[in-house]
């Protein structure tokens, strides 16, 4: 199945000439791992700090897409100051694992005080994000490359809840016209699409990690 994540090379193209300026300026591929991961702990805190009580108007978290399109970036300005720059560590390599996944834990939970959507179900759906990427990172241990398969990826992912941010915020100005049962259904009706394809996608990892010859 498709997914953003076969995009990246045409986006590392349009990174190139930035990732040779950060090098020349000494900027390591470690210190943009851990930068990303401490701007997206920063904000999903924010975010649940700021609305933890509030139950309208969620335009905070129309930085969740920006921080999202912004995040692809770092992800992949490390990658290529690591491999083309010789930078590769085998820290370097925890981080990259190690940072996404709470990165994209503390963006997703922030999602939780949004009043419409199912905590539970937010909840299974980060479970299995993080089950989808530690059963990409399990294909090397049978003698593998990392898989990255979709359709719910990391990028995907960050398409989807950047798309689940904008929707509560219209749906928070909405609520004089449209139900609250509507606004609900609509909102973990999304969340249930992602659980599903997040099924596929590790189904998908495993399948593809064990026929490949």
């Amino acid at each position: 199945m498709p997914s953003i994540y076969q995009l990246k090379p045409a986006f590392q193209n349009l990174l190139r000439p930035l990732v040779k300026y950060l090098y020349a300026r000494g900027i390591t591929a470690n210190q943009v791992t851990i930068l990303a991961m401490i701007i997206s702990l920063v904000l999903g805190c924010a975010l649940f700090y700021v609305y933890r009580q509030d139950t309208h108007h969620y335009i905070g978290f129309l930085l969740i897409p920006f921080w999202m399109l912004i995040r692809m970036a770092f992800n992949a300005i490390d990658g290529m100051l690591a491999r083309e720059f010789n930078q590769q560590t085998q820290l370097g390599a925890y981080l990259n694992e190690l940072c996404d996944v709470i990165s994209d834990t503390a963006l997703y939970a922030c999602f939780m005080v949004i009043s419409f959507i199912s905590t539970p179900l937010l909840l299974f759906v980060i479970f299995l994000a993080i089950l989808s990427e530690y059963t990409g990172v399990m294909a090397p241990l049978i003698g593998q490359m990392r898989r990255y398969d979709g359709p719910m990826g990391k990028s995907d992912r960050a398409f989807w809840f950047s798309l689940l941010a904008i929707w509560s915020i219209m749906a928070s100005y909405l609520d004089s016209i449209i139900s609250y049962q509507t606004i609900s259904y609509v909102t973990n009706g999304l969340l249930a699409m992602m659980t599903i394809l997040l099924f596929i996608t590790i189904y998908n990892r495993v399948k593809n990690a064990i026929t490949v010859t």
